[in-house]
């Protein structure tokens, strides 16, 4: 049955149904053709249930403040910042393209934003400081992908909701492996252009009176993040309370910048209504997908026929990374995040894995997702953003960071106290 669902939902993705239209067709058909209780009956009242569930009001305040600092024009002075901290590393602003979407990602939460916004600010760059193109278009595509490991991240939110994981401990869990992995970005720049050093464009020369000059456009991020996380960790706020609070930040800031008015308003609110649309319909097509699954005894059979394979944990664990990246290929992130998460993460934890450190792991083959054709949608965006040229570019690109990614899955098995470390001094 698992195989037949399986199939089933590929061609759907492979025939471009909706997502959430997909899922939910897949759900109603596992229930006509294999329940013998009318499990569609339970549609209302679950949706309601799931669709009123105070965490996800985090999703759309997130959003809120994405779109918010997206219109205040808060990037530009955050890269401009960067370029002028890290212009003398090998790679020059390639490597700023990495630094501000660490630092947006600390604010929005989503990755698309993150190289959307990025994207934007840096593109113009390419010709202006001769770079090589195509490693410079992938490092936007992989810089955007930290939106959804550094916190605050919307899908952390989400593998919490789904697999009933504390979110602060998420969010600890989630920042060191982030740095770490902008930090494999970047060592990834710098080896490339110092194998070939004409890809690392102009070098361009700023004194120290110029970057301190500078280092105000990097305070509004950071004020963002402390009035977020910290005021989750201070014991203020909820993880939905603390994205209130930072829509109150982020318009505060708009208004310091004098971009504060009633149109912008209107379009961040409409931009918010989209996406926050957009997300639920596919939450709440899954939400009633894996009910199915579970209540057909689906999710129960897979994870014992797994277990009952014989692996090692090790073996059992590199099957699954394995089948992320095979799935990663054809399917977009948020929808592989809320169809697999409840079926594998109890896979996970009955090898003896943590579930905290699993949900790490999982964003970053997420990531890895974002920027692998032919779906990964980081890839579309800045593609999008740089209306030109052929697609191909921003693939080959984006290939040398799919590589760090899998480096870092290696280094969160090898050290898995680089994401448990946090959360075990505050929990």
């Amino acid at each position: 049955m698992m195989g037949v669902i399986g199939a089933l939902l590929l061609l759907l993705v492979l025939l471009s149904v909706p997502v959430a239209a997909a899922l939910g067709i897949l759900g109603l058909s596992a229930n006509w053709f294999y329940s013998p209780m009318p499990l569609h009956r339970a549609l209302g009242d679950m949706v309601w249930q799931n669709g009123s569930d105070f965490l996800l009001v985090a999703i759309p305040l997130f959003v809120l403040l994405g779109e918010i600092l997206l219109r205040a024009g808060i990037a530009t002075q955050m890269y401009d910042g960067m370029a002028k901290w890290l212009n003398r590393l090998p790679g020059g602003l390639m490597h700023a393209n990495i630094g501000s979407s660490a630092l947006f990602a600390a604010t929005s939460g989503s990755s698309v934003a993150t190289s959307a916004t990025i994207g934007t600010v840096a593109l113009p760059q390419i010709e202006k400081r001769a770079y090589n193109e195509r490693l410079f278009l992938g490092s936007i595509a992989a810089g955007g992908t930290l939106g959804i490991l550094i916190p605050p991240s919307i899908n952390l939110i989400l593998y919490g909701l789904l697999t009933d994981t504390s979110v602060p401990e998420l969010y600890l869990a989630g920042f060191i492996p982030g740095v770490v992995l902008a930090l494999v970005f970047m060592v990834t720049i710098a080896l490339f252009c110092l194998a070939r050093p004409a890809w690392g464009g102009e070098t361009i020369h700023y004194s120290w009176r110029e970057r301190v000059a500078a280092l105000p456009g990097l305070l509004p991020p950071m004020l963002i993040f402390l009035v977020v996380v910290g005021s989750i960790y201070a014991g203020l706020a909820t993880p939905t309370e603390a994205a209130a609070l930072g829509v109150v930040a982020s318009i505060g800031l708009a208004a310091w910048y004098g971009k504060l008015s009633i149109a912008m308003l209107r379009d961040a609110v409409e931009g918010t209504m989209r996406t926050t649309a957009m997300i639920m319909l596919i939450i709440l097509a899954a939400v009633f997908l894996n009910f199915v699954l579970s209540t057909l005894g689906i999710t129960q059979a897979l994870v014992e026929a797994i277990t009952g394979m014989g692996l090692t944990p090790l073996s059992t664990l590199l099957l699954i990374i394995c089948f992320y990246v095979i799935l990663g290929c054809f399917m977009e992130t948020l929808s592989m995040l809320l169809t697999t998460a409840p079926l594998v993460t109890p896979i996970v934890v009955a090898l003896g894995y943590d579930p905290v450190w699993f949900g790490v792991l999982l964003m970053v083959l997420l990531e890895t997702a974002l920027i692998t054709p032919p779906v990964g949608l980081n890839l579309y965006v800045v593609q999008g953003i740089r209306e030109r040229g052929s697609m191909n570019d921003v693939m080959v690109g984006a290939m040398p960071f799919v590589v760090a990614m899998f480096a870092m899955v290696a280094i969160l098995i090898a050290f898995p106290q680089l994401a448990l470390w946090l959360p075990s001094l505050f929990y």
